[in-house]
C-alpha cells in the first residue's frame, strides 16, 4: 500500500490513520488489542490518540485510551510498528491544560509513560493557546525534539492565521515546524478548511490528517433521523447534521454506496482521500465490520461523476 508524507517531518503513513479516541471509552481493552492487531494485520501502522481521550466520560480522567495502548505495545512487543500521534493542550482538570512550555514538558512525559515508550512519533498541540507566545511553545516542542522524545510536530484546530504565524516564526527563530494539521473537515463540514486552511497547507507543504471523518458516524448512514441516535454515545455530536443538507448528504451517499457495490462509510472516506491537500484521514471502528468499511475505502476510487454528485449534495 502507497504511503503518503506527512509533511516535510520524514514521517509517513498508509492513505488512512485510526482513531484511537475509543479506545478505553466504546471500545474495552480486549476489544481494543483486537482492532490494533486487525489494523496491523491489515498493512497499516498509524494510530492517533491524545492525552484527553476519554475524559468527557463520566469517571474517567483523561488517558485512558492512551494506556490501552500503551498496554498493547508492552503485550506485544510492537511499538516500533506503529507510527503514534498523540496531543496536548486540551483540559486535563485541575489547572493543566494549555501549551506553556512547563507544561507541555510534563504533559509529554505523563503521555510517554502512558504509552509505555519513550517516543512519540507525532505530537500536536490539541488547540491554540493564545495566552502562551507561539515561540514559547515551539520552544518547548524543540526541546523534546533534541531529547529525542518527539519526532515530529503538529498543530489541530488552529486558525488560518495563527498556523501561518507559527510557520512564519519557526522559520525566522530557527524553531521547529508544524509538519501536520490536524482538521475538522468531512463530508459535511466543509466550509472552514476549504475556504481558509487548505491553501496554506499546500503552500507550506503540511500533512493533512482530518479528524471526524465521518461526522462522529453520521456518515456511515447508521443514524437516519433524531431517533435513531437517541441514547447512543455520540448523540450530541450527530443532532445538528439532521438537516435538509445533511439528509441530502445521505441520499448521495446511498446512491454511490449502491453503484459501487459498498457503504456509505467507505464512499464517505473515499471522497476525502480524493480531496486536494488531504494526506490520511482519522477514523475510528468499534468492530471489525466497521473496520473492513473503512479499511475498504482506500481500495475505493469514486470517478468524477460520484465526487460531483457528493459536492453537489454537500455544497453550503
Amino acid at each position: 500500500m502507497e504511503r503518503r508524507p506527512l509533511g516535510r517531518s520524514g514521517l509517513d503513513v498508509e492513505p488512512l490513520i485510526f482513531g484511537g479516541n475509543v479506545f478505553g471509552w466504546t471500545l474495552g481493552e480486549s476489544e481494543s488489542f483486537q482492532i490494533l492487531d486487525a489494523w496491523l494485520d491489515a498493512g497499516f501502522r498509524a494510530v492517533d490518540t491524545a492525552d484527553v481521550y476519554s475524559r468527557w466520560v463520566g469517571g474517567h480522567q483523561g488517558g485512558e485510551s492512551e494506556r490501552i495502548l500503551g498496554r498493547y505495545f508492552k503485550r506485544r512487543g510492537n511499538r516500533d510498528r506503529f507510527v503514534v500521534s498523540t496531543k496536548v493542550g486540551m483540559s486535563m482538570g485541575e489547572g493543566r491544560k494549555g501549551l506553556s512550555r512547563d507544561y507541555i514538558m510534563q504533559a509529554a512525559e505523563d503521555s510517554l509513560r502512558r504509552l509505555q515508550t519513550d517516543y512519540i512519533d507525532l505530537y500536536l498541540a490539541h488547540r491554540d493557546d493564545p495566552d502562551t507566545p507561539l515561540e514559547e511553545t515551539l520552544e518547548a516542542f524543540q526541546r523534546l525534539i533534541e531529547q529525542g522524545k518527539v519526532h515530529a510536530i503538529g498543530a489541530s484546530n488552529y486558525k488560518c492565521e495563527r498556523l501561518r504565524e507559527a510557520l512564519t516564526l519557526a522559520e525566522a527563530k530557527s524553531l521547529p515546524r508544524f509538519d501536520v494539521l490536524q482538521p475538522f473537515y468531512n463530508l459535511y463540514d466543509r466550509h472552514d478548511f476549504e475556504h481558509h486552511l487548505r491553501d496554506v497547507c499546500q503552500q507550506e507543504k503540511l500533512g493533512v490528517t482530518p479528524y471526524f471523518s465521518l461526522a462522529s458516524g453520521f456518515l456511515t448512514g447508521k443514524y437516519r433521523s433524531i431517533e435513531d441516535a437517541k441514547g447512543r454515545a455520540r448523540q450530541t455530536m450527530v443532532d445538528n447534521y439532521f438537516d435538509a443538507r445533511g439528509i441530502r448528504i445521505l441520499g448521495a451517499l446511498d446512491e454511490a454506496a449502491e453503484r459501487f457495490s459498498s457503504s456509505p462509510a467507505t464512499v464517505a472516506l473515499s471522497w476525502l482521500m480524493a480531496q486536494p491537500g488531504v494526506t490520511a484521514p482519522i477514523a475510528s471502528a468499534t468492530s471489525r465490520h466497521q473496520l473492513d468499511q473503512i479499511i475498504a475505502a482506500t481500495a475505493l476510487q469514486l470517478d468524477e461523476d460520484a465526487i460531483e454528485n457528493l459536492n453537489s449534495a454537500s455544497a453550503d
